[in-house]
């Protein structure tokens, strides 16, 4: 079994929402399921039926982040030294056909968010980007069509 890559800081990250949903959020739904039953008849009772259904959402994602966080490969960027080449880890600054700048990170499956400009090291755009250099110029195709990039800045943090 192979294991998932993840930077540093998404294990920090990651790690971070465990311990909260485990202390802060856990504790809160017990109490919620508590008060709920205190009303009586639990079939008719949407409090009771609503805090259930949070219970099972936050345990299910206790037991995704476990799992995922046991079979993790930590990988801290600021060790590599890959020289010119963008590997796993990097932050990639972009300008588009149109001169639009982009920045992103190549990261881990696990901790991916474009929101974040985090990119997944299995997207295509970060598979475009892997083993290229500054200055270099490439495409990929895009849901919405080929997208052409100029690689303008490459750093490890």
């Amino acid at each position: 079994m192979s294991r998932a890559p993840i930077t540093k800081a998404g294990s920090e990250r990651l790690r971070g929402e465990l311990e909260r949903l485990k202390s802060v959020e856990r504790p809160k739904i017990i109490a919620a399921i508590a008060e709920a039953r205190a009303h009586g008849d639990l079939k008719e009772n949407a409090e009771y039926h609503a805090a259930r259904e949070q219970q099972s959402f936050i345990e299910g994602r206790i037991n995704e982040l476990e799992a995922a966080l046991s079979t993790a490969e930590v990988i801290d960027v600021s060790r590599l030294n890959p020289g010119t080449k963008i590997v796993f880890g990097a932050i990639v600054e972009l300008e588009e056909e149109s001169g639009e700048a982009v920045k992103y990170q190549i990261v881990g499956d696990l901790e991916a968010d474009i929101k974040q400009a985090l990119i997944a090291v299995s997207s295509p755009i970060a598979r475009a980007l892997i083993g290229k250099s500054e200055g270099d110029s490439f495409e990929f195709t895009a849901p919405n069509g080929v997208k052409r990039y100029e690689i303008t800045g490459v750093s490890y943090e």
